[in-house]
């Protein structure tokens, strides 16, 4: 059992000890509530410029050389992500460094603009390359129009061209709280400095008030966006807005055991009946998540171009089907016994346990607490997956990369 202790540092962010038996490994971990729906139009792409820019050099370690081989004499990994709910940085590392690994991660300016500019201009330009990715995009745009969660996390080039450190500085401050934010310290915490010593570490983070926030998700608008490429494979997005309470720990829990079932495993009916029975994509899957205020479900397809028809409504037919008739208590079974599992088994990993811990708190207000996890899928009922699936929407929005009309998915 997962041994929790919380506080509250100096500068106003909380602290998460998260002490997991078993493992000589511990990740330390920092977030935000700064990802990309909280910027305003003409700032998107900046959430993810600025964690490009934090390992770049700081105080103690002046420059990128030393912050890498820094990292690769404890042996540790060093790493951050940006999604539209968060940014976080993060290092994973053997127990007996953490201390070191602290400081390195909290030690950050931002020096390196023009140059880091490239890099993720490429990175965008790689992105574009990319059906599939174009795709998520598209449905992203689809489900939500011209809303801060319609919008890439990269952004655009020309915001990168435009983005100035001032610009850059004045949305970190108005974003990067610690009351908008957390840290955590997960696995191994044997060997965790002294409280002083993590107050002044952490204490580099600013001490400010939050004056930001995001803008609440818009009404369920649905629309059919295709992009065409001349090309012999297509990528399908089709994104439904469910009726669960996007807050509620239970409705998220059912939520993801009815995922499963729909399209998260080998045994869903979407596998089985889309690749397996009907050779019509040879990717097919389903993917739930409750952004701080509402909640989406996506089903996803990689196909032959000339199968995409087919599939496209087939798919949608198993959503109806499972709306209107409900599933077997014995895929629920399956299906809460496979969620279930998958979590214990990415809880072994120190990073998957404080990515988790972060979203919970930082973006629902939850406990952080993994064993609770992993018994709220374990807890949920045949009746509650059943009001899951009768509570999908029946209108989707709909995207698609390829040689498409968007009469062809009426």
């Amino acid at each position: 059992m997962a041994k929790i202790h919380s506080s509250t540092l100096p500068n106003g962010l909380p602290l998460y000890r998260v002490d997991l038996p078993g493992t000589r490994a511990v990740t330390v971990l920092v977030a935000f509530e700064a990802g990309a729906r909280t910027e305003r139009a003409e700032e998107n792409g900046m959430a993810h410029f600025l964690e490009h820019l934090v390992f770049k050099g700081g105080q103690k370690y002046d420059d990128y050389r030393k912050v890498n081989e820094t990292a690769e004499r404890m042996g540790a990994v060093l790493n951050a992500y940006t999604s539209h709910d968060l940014v976080a940085f993060h290092i994973t590392c053997r127990a007996e460094v953490v201390g070191e690994a602290i400081d390195l991660l909290t030690d950050f300016v931002q020096e390196e603009l023009d140059r880091e500019r490239g890099v993720v201009i490429q990175e965008i330009a790689r992105a574009n390359d990319q059906p599939s990715v174009v795709a998520e995009h598209l449905i992203d745009r689809a489900a939500f129009g011209d809303h801060p969660l319609g919008r890439p996390v990269l952004g655009p080039e020309e915001h990168l061209q435009t983005f100035s450190r001032d610009a850059i500085v004045a949305f970190r401050r108005r974003q990067w709280a610690g009351s908008r934010g957390g840290a955590f310290l997960v696995g191994n915490l044997e060997h965790v400095p002294e409280n002083q010593e993590l107050a002044e570490t952490f204490g580099r983070f600013p001490s400010i008030q939050a004056d930001g926030g995001y803008e609440k998700a818009p009404a369920f608008s649905p629309q059919t966006l295709v992009e065409q490429r001349d090309s012999n494979q297509s990528h399908l997005r089709i994104s439904y807005r469910p009726s669960i309470a996007a807050g509620s720990h239970k409705d998220r829990a059912a939520m993801t055991v009815y995922g499963t079932l729909l399209g998260g495993s080998m045994g869903s009916r979407l596998f089985d009946e889309i690749r397996e029975q009907r050779g019509l994509a040879y990717s097919v899957y389903s993917v739930d998540h409750a952004f701080a205020d509402v909640p989406i479900l996506q089903l996803s397809a990689g196909l032959d171009s000339a199968k995409c028809g087919e599939a496209y409504r087939r798919m949608r037919e198993i959503v109806d089907e499972l709306r209107a008739d409900g599933p077997t208590e014995e895929e629920v079974e399956r299906a809460r016994a496979y969620a279930a599992g998958r979590r214990v088994l990415a809880f072994e990993n120190t990073n998957a346990v404080a990515r988790h811990a972060a979203t919970q708190t930082v973006v629902h207000g939850e406990e952080v607490d993994p064993d609770a996890a992993i018994a709220a899928l374990d807890a949920v009922t045949f009746d509650e997956v059943n009001e899951v699936a009768r509570g999908i929407s029946t209108e989707a929005s709909v995207a698609c990369v390829g040689p498409h009309e968007v009469g062809e998915f009426a």
